[in-house]
């Protein structure tokens, strides 16, 4: 797709998510297309650093998770809005980031991505233990600024466009060149005079800090975060991963389509098929997932984007087949 069209299809996609909840105005319709770009924060931001950069993490969490805190503790221990939350928490993840990358950037392949784990984890332990300052396993309560829920909405849908679109101008200029290059042979890179790891740094504090900020904006949004759910390893960590094996590792659109069928999928599963099937179904989403990514690594090893025209092929062909 050239660029010209690339511009116009974006903008028809944004235009179309703003003019989504005037015309979806339930509620809970309007809670999962939240939810969607909330994840499609998460997933971009992954995706630039394992997919663009090649530095898988199953580490995101700390920097969801230190964002969540950051606007939670401002507003519990400082009585500052919640929404200052929105600069700070991406900037303490940036700093986080810094650090994690300070420290886990000397590491390679599966070690790296076991180290950015362990981050996770400690933080969650951290935060779990650290009672007089965290609240513990009790959890941090705001109350919630809007009581509808289309502010919430555009507000995530701006951190959503602006993630997107500054990964967009990043992929297009020469950083985006020189992640990818670490991605492909980071030797190679740094026979070439590519300093890997200030790109590496570059690449992780974008991540973290849309990680960071959509955390912040979880806070506002849900008025209370506990540790079990906001540095979680499996709710969010390898979810973020999901999100991006199923719509396209290493694509633009790639963890929006991840998003949108992630949300999809846990939905109609925690619903029980909206009620229509038995009750046991709604214990069966991760089994679902489970299924999914296997399906997608065998069959669409690139993801629903990445292995668009192979998807349209098939189609094509069934459609010859009855029509002759």
């Amino acid at each position: 797709m050239k660029r010209p069209r690339q511009g116009l299809f974006s903008l028809i996609i944004l235009i179309l998510a703003v003019l989504l909840p005037l015309i979806v105005r339930q509620e809970y319709y309007q809670h999962l297309m939240i939810l969607v770009l909330m994840w499609v924060v998460i997933g971009s931001s992954w995706n630039l650093l394992a997919g663009f950069t090649g530095q898988v993490s199953f580490g995101h969490a700390a920097f969801f998770g230190i964002g969540a805190y950051t606007a939670g503790i401002l507003n519990t221990k400082l009585g500052l809005s919640p929404w200052w939350g929105m600069a700070f928490g991406g900037g303490t993840a940036v700093i986080l980031g810094i650090l994690i990358g300070y420290l886990c950037f000397r590491l390679r392949g599966p070690y790296f991505a076991l180290a950015t784990l362990a981050s996770g984890e400690i933080l969650r332990l951290v935060a779990n233990n650290w009672v007089d300052f965290t609240e513990g396993m009790v959890g941090i309560m705001i109350i919630q600024t809007f009581a509808s829920k289309l502010p919430y909405y555009y507000i995530v849908l701006f951190i959503a466009a602006a993630c997107f679109w500054i990964i967009k101008l990043v992929m297009n200029s020469k950083w985006g060149y020189y992640f990818v290059s670490i991605r492909e042979d980071q030797d190679a890179a740094e026979s070439l005079g590519i300093s890997t790891p200030f790109y590496k740094n570059i690449s992780l504090m974008i991540s973290s800090f849309f990680t960071g900020t959509v955390g912040a904006f979880y806070m506002n949004y849900m008025g209370f975060i506990d540790p079990a759910v906001v540095f979680s390893l499996h709710d969010v960590s390898i979810q973020a991963i999901l999100v991006g094996i199923i719509g396209g590792v290493a694509t633009l659109w790639g963890p929006a389509v991840g998003a949108l069928v992630m949300v999809g999928i846990q939905e109609l599963f925690r619903t029980a098929l909206f009620g229509l099937g038995p009750q046991w179904i709604s214990h069966g989403h991760a089994l679902a997932f489970g299924i999914l990514v296997v399906l997608t690594i065998l069959y669409l090893s690139n993801g629903l984007v990445g292995d668009w025209n192979k998807i349209k092929k098939i189609f094509l062909r069934k459609a010859a087949r009855e029509a002759s």
